[in-house]
């Protein structure tokens, strides 16, 4: 065994420069997969957005690259890169290479930035770091600084030169490293989300994305921003149009915390075709939500249900809405922005900051109010919306606790029903329930069945004749009550002795054959017909849909040298002996069920390419009871006919058992 080397005192280390980002590229991007190598370039896109909401630029470009590097370009002020006298360093060396160096720290006093996506420092620095390279093209102040960073390492130093065109702003080229990230391939797909989202919450910015390797360019602005983004996606389908509301508000999220202003614009709008809901800070997309959410859910109950209420809309003990109702009928989006910010993580999929959510829980529901007040008959259309969402909600729920429970109620009882053997398939179209005479033909059939879509159940004797027997004696029957139990369907038999017992419901059938599966003999034809009596009083209709069959067993079985033959009626039997007439034979009168081997049982009985099954189809219903009441009711004159003409046909039977 290696012998561990001692933990002490020099076993303590830090990372430094570069190796901060690119030995734990997850702590900054979230992740060193592909998401974290997007959210780079997000961090990127991040600061030029930041540049075109103060004022500087209304157009961002942005190129993906066939070898997989990109390009963002603006047109804002430029970085200040340049000699910084207080920090008695260069700017590049701080924002390109200190963590926790940038120009938004002072964003209450609005030195710079009133408003940003850039929050701490680490965006740029870190992205630096965990690039294979990165050039940077800066025109600024009558001058053209140049940097160029490989992994992680400035090279050459900053380079500036005379600038004479007007222009200013910032380009950045840089290629995600392998060596950080596990994959770079960003797809084309993340460029347009990300950038969409970006022009619907910075109204009037263009941007345009160049895809090298397709050689298309897509640009993307929406002049109204969140409006118009909400108008595109409810189309013709509002019952209001749609709305904007704005408001501005100072506070803090603590009494000894200071004051920090706050804007929210939020687009709204009601439909009972589709729904939205997105939330932005600084242009941030909260994927996560956070206060935003809160506040909208808040906000909403609070007013709708206050509506419904006071207009008497609910009707007597009925609950109270809830926000899924409101969202299933609401499109918001709401873009706020803040100079003091927290976020849940670097990547700022989510806000927590408690004024703003106390703010925007306000300002909702002092605007709803409003419009509510001024527009009664958008009032009346919205909340009648919600309150047809709650109660389809509530149906549906409703539905599908009772079929849950219909169908807990039944897996419940087919797992106490004694010796059923259920099969692993859930595909009603194919599962298929044998009914066996006893426990032997269990063991047998259980043996040569297909488990994943066969399933047994034993009988276990004679079972109750269901045309003599009264209700309650009926359904006090283990046997009978197991049976349909396991059918799963429940009875068509109004009576209080089957109050155990679910009313009929053919969807609720388990099986897609229901197979009756009892010896070749005079005890095993009875069983069969008590067992076709029983679904004929009980469940008839199994019966007349032709999910009901019996499965032949053979009569025979006639052996030769290389051969075995199965017989199933005396026809067959003599076909075969006129086919080996002069060749040595043995021919053996059928074993029951549970005498048979499995490949035998199998192959004749069971395997659905190779058995023979015959369907119960009642062709005449009233020749059907007739028979029944002969073979097992209280017509005994009739069932004394029956024998005197019939009962030579089954004499040979009669003496074999």
């Amino acid at each position: 065994m290696t012998k561990k080397p001692a933990y002490n005192n020099e076993s303590i280390s830090s990372l430094k420069g570069a190796d901060r980002v690119r030995k734990r590229p997850a702590v900054i991007f979230g992740s060193d997969g592909l998401d974290g190598c997007e959210h780079a370039v997000f961090e990127i896109l991040s600061n030029s957005i930041d540049e075109a909401r103060e004022g500087y630029g209304s157009k961002i470009l942005i190129t993906r690259h066939a070898d997989l590097s990109i390009e963002i370009e603006d047109f804002g002020r430029g970085i200040p890169v340049d000699y910084n006298q207080n920090e008695s360093r260069y700017n590049w060396e701080l924002v390109f290479c200190e963590m926790y160096a940038g120009g938004k720290y002072n964003n209450d006093a609005a030195e710079s930035y009133e408003f940003s996506l850039g929050l701490n420092g680490l965006g740029l620095c870190a992205t630096q770091y965990a690039a294979e390279y990165m050039d940077v093209d800066i025109r600024r102040d009558g001058l053209r600084y140049t940097l160029h960073f490989e992994d992680g390492e400035n090279v050459g130093g900053l380079k500036k030169e005379p600038y004479t065109k007007k222009d200013t702003g910032t380009r950045i080229k840089w290629k995600p490293d392998l060596k950080v990230f596990t994959d770079i391939d960003i797809p084309i797909d993340y460029y347009q989300d990300i950038i969409k989202r970006q022009a619907i919450v910075n109204a009037g910015v263009v941007f345009l994305l160049k895809d090298e390797a397709e050689g298309k360019t897509y640009e993307f602005c929406y002049k109204e921003g969140i409006t118009d983004h909400v108008k595109e996606i409810v189309g013709e389908h509002g019952i209001i149009p749609t709305q904007f509301w704005r408001t501005e508000r100072k506070g803090r999220d603590r009494e000894d915390k200071p004051d920090y202003n706050v804007k929210i614009n939020a687009a709204v709008c009601f439909s009972n075709r589709v729904n939205l809901t997105e939330y932005y800070h600084n242009s941030s997309w909260l994927e996560h939500g956070g206060s935003p959410d809160k506040a909208v859910r808040s906000a909403f109950v609070s007013q709708i249900d206050a509506y419904l209420r006071n207009n008497n809309k609910y009707n007597k003990k009925e609950s109270k809405i809830t926000y899924q109702d409101i969202e299933d009928c609401l499109l918001i989006v709401i873009s706020s922005f803040s100079n003091q910010t927290s976020y849940s993580n670097q990547t700022k999929k989510a806000i927590t900051n408690r004024f703003i959510q106390e703010a925007m829980t306000d300002f909702l529901k002092h605007q709803l109010e409003v419009y509510f007040i001024e527009n009664p008959l958008d009032a009346e259309k919205i909340c009648g919306q919600v309150l047809i969402n709650k109660r389809s909600r509530e149906d549906a729920e409703k539905t599908r606790m009772n079929l849950k429970k219909k169908l807990t109620s039944t897996m419940d009882v087919t797992s106490r029903v004694q010796k059923f053997v259920d099969c692993r398939s859930k595909d009603l179209n194919e599962r298929e329930l044998f009914i066996v005479e006893g426990d032997s033909a269990l063991g047998s059939c259980k043996l040569a069945r297909n488990p994943d879509f066969q399933a047994i159940i034993p009988v276990r004797g004679k079972i109750l004749n269901c045309l003599k027997a009264d209700y309650d004696k009926i359904f006090k029957n283990d046997i009978i009550t197991d049976l349909i139990k396991v059918l799963g369907c429940g009875v068509e038999v109004k009576s209080k002795a089957n109050k155990n017992l679910n009313s009929f419901d053919l969807e609720a059938l388990r099986w897609s054959k229901v197979i009756i599966c009892t010896d070749a003999d005079v005890d095993g034809f009875q069983i069969r017909t008590l067992i076709l009596t029983m679904l004929f009083c009980l469940t008839p209709t199994l019966i007349e849909v032709g999910k009901v069959y019996i499965a032949e067993s053979p009569l025979y079985e006639i052996n030769t040298k290389d051969q075995t033959y199965f017989c199933y009626n005396e026809q067959e039997k003599s076909e075969v002996l006129n086919k080996i007439n002069g060749k040595k034979y043995s021919i053996q009168r059928s074993k029951g069920l549970g005498e048979n081997d499995p490949a035998m049982m199998s192959l004749t009985t069971m395997a659905p390419e190779t058995r023979r099954l015959i369907k119960v189809l009642p062709t005449d219903e009233e020749a059907t009871i007739k028979m029944f009441d002969v073979l097992l009711g209280d017509n005994l004159a009739g069932r004394k006919e029956f024998i005197a003409d019939n009962g030579h046909l089954y004499i040979e039977m009669a003496d074999v058992s």
